[in-house]
């Protein structure tokens, strides 16, 4: 959300949100207004935050007079939203990223304040927008379950992007090597690269489990993996039992400044994302990062992952519950290195002309021109 402030024509946005640290240096970056409410952002969920969410963000439609309101996310933006549709008639427009669809889809069914709430607050909305085809299909679901037929035929997508001036092929990669010890390799090696949360439904155990098989084929390959979570530990003794542990570096945290250098640092990009229970990769900018700078990518089929691969073009996808095909699509493009640089030349081109937060802007501006109401004093 804070790419699209950056990119909607200067004084046509105010961005309402909570407090957070930092904001006082950041703000002035931005060609828009940034309207903090009197309360931490990670306190807007609770009932106090959300009655001074809504009334701040009623004070701003008084004094502006908008003609529209997007939800970065169905909760908690969905409520003042909606409030602010039912004091003023004003129409809102819910921005869904997948995981919280199957996360509402699961509550639904066991109860009826949480379907009546979803019904209100999704099923209020002017229009959806979904960041894939996967996503929108599941948005779709819900919207038929809630009785909202109308607007489930016009869920929109808008996959997502990047910055390609920003990340970009041709970076130097030696800090980085030498700050996290990712040395060039012997002749023959290559360095594997996933940026992600180490969740389990990401597939970084997948890609652990066909690293013997890849090192069979690719002896000096290694893996690096930029992310934090909970399941660190896990993947750590599942790498050190299947007797790969020496290939498997993780880096914990990487700033944003360092990960286009970190890209340029690897040989090929693993995004092998997968459905687990009620979690799923709803697109995955890592990757569409990946290819700006010029990697090729190994992708899951799976989630909205297809929506940031193009299949056998910037990338392939594979079965990503299969080790065994995750492993062949990661040895096929190892032993072609033209194949690998076509398909990184063809990633940077699609993140130009496509996956990029300028194409994305200019979509939700289209879709926010085309439902807003016009007002005497201010189009948005």
């Amino acid at each position: 959300m804070g790419e699209l402030a950056l990119r909607y024509p200067p004084g046509s946005l105010i961005v309402s949100t909570g407090r957070h640290a930092g904001s006082e240096a950041s703000d002035p970056h931005y060609p828009q207004p940034i309207d903090h409410a009197r309360i931490r952002a990670t306190r807007l969920r609770t009932l106090n935050g959300l009655a001074l969410w809504a009334a701040r963000a009623s004070m701003l439609v008084r004094r502006v007079r908008p003609g529209f309101v997007w939800c970065a996310e169905l909760k908690p933006a969905g409520y003042p939203a909606r409030w602010l549709r039912a004091r003023y008639g004003l129409p809102y427009g819910v921005i869904v990223h997948g995981t919280e669809l199957l996360l509402l889809q699961a509550k639904m069914s066991r109860s009826r304040f949480r379907r009546w709430t979803a019904r209100e607050l999704l099923g209020g909305a002017a229009v959806v927008v979904a960041n894939s085809r996967w996503t929108a299909e599941v948005a779709r679901s819900v919207l038929v379950a809630l009785d909202r037929p109308a607007l489930a035929r016009d869920v929109r997508v808008v996959p997502l992007g990047t910055a390609p001036e920003r990340f970009r092929p041709g970076l130097d990669p030696r800090p980085v090597r030498e700050k996290y010890g990712l040395d060039a390799g012997t002749e023959g090696g290559a360095w594997l690269l996933t940026v992600s949360r180490l969740d389990i439904h990401k597939g970084i155990d997948t890609v652990i489990r066909a690293l013997p098989a890849v090192r069979a084929a690719v002896p000096s390959v290694r893996y690096v993996v930029a992310g934090v979570g909970s399941r660190r530990p896990e993947f750590e003794r599942l790498a050190a039992a299947l007797g790969v542990g020496d290939a498997v570096r993780f880096l914990g945290f990487v700033g944003d400044d360092e990960l286009p250098a970190l890209y340029n640092a690897a040989d090929l990009y693993v995004g092998a994302s997968r459905r687990y229970d009620l979690l799923a990769e709803g697109f995955g900018i890592s990757i569409v990062e990946a290819s700006a700078c010029g990697l090729a990518v190994v992708g899951g089929r799976s989630g909205g992952v297809p929506d940031a691969v193009r299949d056998g073009e910037t990338g392939i996808l594979v079965d990503p519950d299969d080790p065994a095909a995750v492993a062949a699509g990661i040895t096929r493009l190892l032993a072609d290195a033209g194949v690998r640089r076509r398909m990184g030349a063809a990633g940077r081109r699609a993140v130009e002309t496509y996956y990029n937060w300028d194409r994305v802007a200019r979509d939700l501006i289209q879709i926010d021109a085309e439902l807003r109401r016009e007002s005497p004093r201010a189009a948005r």
